[in-house]
């Protein structure tokens, strides 16, 4: 492993800061955090702040230790300027590219939820949850089965309504952290600049190729994101938000052979 670059190592010690600070002195994810822009405490500034804050020891770790392993090679090659650059744009990027597929999602719950309010019957009321809110429909399958035998029940109707407004303002409460995206970045551009070179991974007892690894994580990325996954936590689009703007940003960056290294 190569030695650790000044960039990398001052990345490194303000994420390790912000989370202590954030785990100990004062809760900086209530602010800094990036926020579903549909939330009222979404802000812009957001889009930067929320790669220093983490939901964990371990979340820290994983992303630190990517940063460390992969970080120092691009910036020797690039240069600290370019670097801290392409850390950013990627981490914005990811940013970008989840709030995106979230706005246009909550949108559809909101209007989900307006249909439902305007109209509430306990077939939609158990098709709402299914739809939009299956880890929810087990907690009030009793609550679904009462309401089909009292469906003009108006404490049944008002409470229904309650639950459905209130999945719509749990999914804008759910805020993003990490710098998982500018390290997916790290990832994309290390295997697009060095594609050949293999790599030894826990878990894998031979090496395989930086091509086909970040080749697989990728389209793993994207199918987890896809299948939306609500209980493993997991903001896969931001993975492959970062992921696209590295390859973007390379590609520009290729165009400009004599400014690139």
């Amino acid at each position: 492993m190569l030695a650790i670059t000044p960039t990398v190592r001052n990345l490194l010690i303000l994420n390790v800061l912000f989370y202590f600070i954030d785990s100990s002195v004062f809760q900086l994810k209530g602010l800094f955090a990036l926020m579903p822009v549909l939330s009222p405490d979404f802000h812009i500034f957001q889009f930067v702040s929320y790669m220093f804050l983490h939901s964990g020891l371990g979340h820290l770790f994983s992303n630190m230790f990517g940063l460390i392993m992969f970080g120092p090679l691009l910036e020797r090659i690039w240069g600290p300027k370019r670097f801290l650059i392409f850390y950013f744009v990627t981490g914005i990027g990811a940013g970008l590219l989840f709030s995106g597929i979230g706005l246009y999602e909550n949108w559809q719950l909101a209007q989900a939820v307006e249909i439902y309010t305007q109209n509430p019957t306990p077939d939609g009321f158990a098709d709402f949850l299914s739809k939009h809110a299956a880890p929810y429909y087990d907690s009030r399958l009793q609550f679904v089965n009462d309401f089909e035998v009292n469906p003009t029940n108006s404490l049944y109707i008002q409470q229904s309504i309650k639950d459905v407004q209130a999945v719509y303002q749990i999914a804008i409460g759910i805020p993003m952290v990490g710098a998982s995206g500018a390290i997916f970045g790290i990832l994309m551009a290390f295997g697009l600049l060095f594609p050949n070179t293999e790599l030894f991974l826990l878990f894998v007892p031979f090496p395989i190729k930086a091509k086909y690894f970040v080749a697989f994580y990728g389209l793993f990325e994207l199918y987890s994101g896809i299948q939306n996954a609500q209980s493993d936590n997991v903001a896969h689009f931001a993975h492959v938000g970062g992921m696209l703007f590295a390859y973007i940003l390379l590609r520009y960056w290729g165009t400009q052979k004599s400014n690139f290294y």
